[in-house]
């Protein structure tokens, strides 16, 4: 274990300890070594290697494991992600999916696969990733779907709530009802019409130039081996691996 390796800055701990469970302020029993543990969970998204592989300076792996379910189950990672995001740029938001395979190793969690974002298609077993991201290309919520799904299925949840002058995605978002939703909320579609459509749509071709910004993140965000490939068997510690690694980039 390289310590030169940790990705926890002193200013970053700064902005993240108040939000860890286990503060001398919480009721019950102070968290020990919590900036430590925080390094485990980092160095397991960016490595993608099996719990039991971590470095014995981490502590027990299966403490750590242990405690990971917990905070992921509570939420935690979820509210590292919202407390360093900041405030989104919403004069556009981008909306796209991507697909990541599934190790064979993360199926077999109660309730089967089709429970735990897990489907299968063209790659194998594969779970898509479909994400929202601001006018400058950071993100501001994501949803797990079976690999399988098409991605206009996940859609509502992401936009649901948000104001925004413009929403940006390809052809496969071409649907009537997302097109009908956007003019009752006076944003402009900026999406593409299928080619089967019999009167076709204009779009704002300058502005849909923009879309590589999602494209972009999905880049960024598999550049950790612990999402790039799946290997959580449960949906919510696959999502909090991705906040984690969301946070990261959004600390950087």
């Amino acid at each position: 274990m390289d310590p030169n390796r940790f990705v926890v800055s002193d200013a970053m701990w700064e902005r993240l300890e108040g939000l860890l469970p286990g503060k001398t302020t919480d009721r019950g029993v102070t968290a020990a070594d919590t900036r430590l543990f925080l390094e485990a969970v980092f160095w397991r998204v960016r490595t993608g290697l099996p719990w039991r592989d971590l470095p014995s300076g981490f502590g027990n792996w299966n403490s750590v494991f242990r405690r990971f379910r917990r905070w992921a189950r509570d939420g935690v990672f979820d509210r590292l992600f919202e407390a360093v995001s900041g405030d989104p740029d919403m004069e556009y938001a981008l909306v796209d999916g991507t697909i990541v395979p599934v190790h064979q190793k993360a199926t077999g969690a109660k309730g089967g696969p089709q429970n735990q974002a897990i489907g299968r298609s063209k790659g194998g077993l594969t779970t898509k990733i479909m994400a929202l991201v601001d006018a400058l290309g950071n993100l501001v919520r994501f949803v797990l779907m079976p690999g399988q799904r098409n991605d206009i299925m996940g859609v509502r949840p992401l936009i649901e709530g948000l104001t925004f002058d413009a929403l940006l995605a390809d052809k496969a978002f071409d649907a009537d009802w997302l097109r009908a939703e956007l003019a009752e909320r006076e944003a402009q579609a900026v999406i593409p019409p299928r080619k089967h459509r019999k009167t076709q749509i204009d779009y704002d071709a300058q502005m849909y130039k923009w879309r590589h910004l999602v494209e972009n993140y999905f880049a960024k965000i598999k550049e950790f081996r612990g999402i790039a490939t799946r290997y959580d068997k449960t949906d919510d510690s696959f999502k909090a691996n991705l906040n984690l690694a969301a946070t990261l980039i959004a600390c950087r």
